[in-house]
């Protein structure tokens, strides 16, 4: 018992370590924060870029979606392009704008997401992917800054781990090459 015990810390342990390994909340003041997570990510740049604008309804979590279903999200990866969710209502989500895309290098984008769709901030999200020999470094980085009552701070963490466990799930599903 005291072996399963041990083990199970030790597992706790090394999954806590690879997510900090590639996420950190980088600044917080109470007007905003910057997270940023960064990994190297064992597929092309293009075939990654593919991934993260073409399968979005595939890899994000639909527990953050307003929908329910990941299967309503659609990014179209081009200026003023959104970073839409379909409704059962007929209506629908805009959760960013596509500000700059470049396949396969970067795509940026402008909006609040969830939550701080409803808060006066402006947020900036961009996923940079450098080629590293045959694989990519896949940094992303969000930065949220305006009025928000009680402080920027007490955000800061609960976005670290929403988009964190949705850059997992990006890297998961490229990794497996689906």
């Amino acid at each position: 018992m005291k072996t399963i015990l041990q083990f199970v810390i030790i597992l706790i342990f090394l999954i806590l370590a690879s997510y900090q390994s590639y996420a950190v909340v980088t600044d917080s003041t109470s007007s905003g924060f910057t997270v940023k997570f960064e990994k190297l990510v064992k597929v092309t740049p293009d075939s990654l870029y593919t991934f993260l604008v073409r399968d979005i309804g595939k890899w994000w979590s639909p527990e953050h979606t307003w929908s329910g279903s990941a299967a309503n999200l659609s990014i179209e990866p081009a200026a003023n392009g959104c970073f839409c969710e379909k409704l059962s209502n007929g209506g629908g989500v805009r959760h960013m704008t596509v500000i700059f895309a470049n396949p396969g290098k970067m795509l940026r984008m402008e909006g609040g997401i969830g939550p701080l769709q409803g808060l006066a901030v402006t947020g900036i999200m961009t996923f940079v992917i450098k080629k590293e020999g045959g694989l990519s470094r896949l940094t992303l980085t969000y930065t949220i800054g305006g009025y928000i009552a009680g402080g920027a701070q007490k955000w800061a963490a609960i976005v670290d781990k929403v988009v964190g466990e949705q850059y997992g799930r990006l890297v998961g599903w490229a990794e497996r090459g689906r």
